[in-house]
C-alpha cells in the first residue's frame, strides 16, 4: 500500500521552497501534494502589474499575503483567490490525496472539494483555543493593514485579552521583524504568542521565542500536525 496523500494549497505560487524544510516532519509519512492557487498567474514582464491589479484586494476588503516562486510576495484579496483556489485544490485531488488542507489563515468561503477540506484558519484557532485557556494572547500577523481584523477574530474566540502585531515574513529582515513584534506584545503583557501566517517559519519561532521570553505557536506547524493526521484516518 503506497503513502498516503495530502494536499497542500497555497494562496500564492507553488512549490514552497520555505515550507518544506519546515513541514516534513510533520507529515507523519503522508506524501504531500502542493499547488498554488497562482500557478496559472504571469508575474513577469508587462503581464505583471495586470496580474497584481486584478488580485489585489476590493475597497474595504481585508487583505491577504502569499509567496511566488521567485520568492518575493503579493498582496491578494480573498474574492480574487476563491476560484483559483477552487482549481488548486481539485488537482490536489487528481493527484491522489485522501484530504488537502488549505495553507492560509484567512477566513474564506467554502471551496469546492470532493475529500476533505481543511482549512488553515480554524484549526490553528481552535489548537490555540485548547492551550492557552483565559491567558492573554499576542497574535503576530504580516501586514499593518490586517492588525485590527486579525485582532477582531481572535478576540472573537478566546476568552483572554488579545493584541496584534504586524511582522512581514516575506521581508528580508523578516526574522527580525518578528522577534521585535513578539517583544512588543511580551511586553505588553502577552503570555502566549501566535505567529498567525503560513509564511512564518520555524526559525521565525525560535527568534520570536527568544526576544519575547514566551512560548509561541507556529500556524504552520498546528496546521499540517492536524491535517495529516485527518489525511491517515480517512484512508482506514
Amino acid at each position: 500500500m503506497g503513502r498516503v496523500g495530502l494536499g497542500l494549497v497555497t494562496i500564492g505560487q507553488a512549490p514552497r521552497a520555505d515550507l518544506a524544510g519546515d513541514i516534513e516532519p510533520l507529515l507523519g509519512g503522508a506524501e504531500p501534494h502542493e499547488h498554488g492557487a497562482l500557478d496559472d498567474e504571469v508575474f513577469d514582464g508587462e503581464e505583471a502589474a495586470r496580474t497584481r491589479e486584478a488580485l489585489a484586494p476590493a475597497e474595504g476588503e481585508a487583505p491577504l499575503i502569499s509567496r511566488l516562486r521567485d520568492g518575493t510576495s503579493v498582496v491578494l484579496g480573498h474574492d480574487a483567490l476563491a476560484p483559483r483556489m477552487a482549481t488548486a485544490v481539485a488537482r490536489c485531488e487528481a493527484d491522489g490525496a485522501a484530504a488537502t488542507l488549505l495553507l492560509c489563515t484567512g477566513n474564506f468561503p467554502p471551496v469546492p472539494a470532493r475529500r476533505p477540506l481543511l482549512y488553515a484558519e480554524p484549526l490553528v484557532q481552535q489548537g490555540v483555543r485548547a492551550i492557552v485557556g483565559e491567558d492573554p494572547v499576542g497574535v503576530v500577523c504580516p501586514l499593518p493593514a490586517q492588525r485590527a481584523d486579525v485582532a477582531r477574530r481572535w478576540s472573537l474566540l478566546l476568552p483572554g485579552q488579545v493584541t496584534a502585531e504586524p511582522a512581514d515574513p516575506y521581508a528580508p529582515d523578516a526574522h527580525v521583524r518578528a522577534a521585535e513584534a513578539a517583544r512588543r506584545l511580551a511586553e505588553g503583557g502577552s503570555r502566549w504568542l501566535v505567529l498567525d501566517c503560513i509564511g512564518y517559519t520555524e526559525s521565525m519561532r525560535r527568534a520570536a521565542a527568544e526576544a519575547a521570553g514566551r512560548p509561541v505557536l507556529l500556524a504552520r506547524a498546528v496546521a499540517v500536525r492536524l491535517a495529516a493526521e485527518v489525511a491517515a484516518s480517512v484512508t482506514h
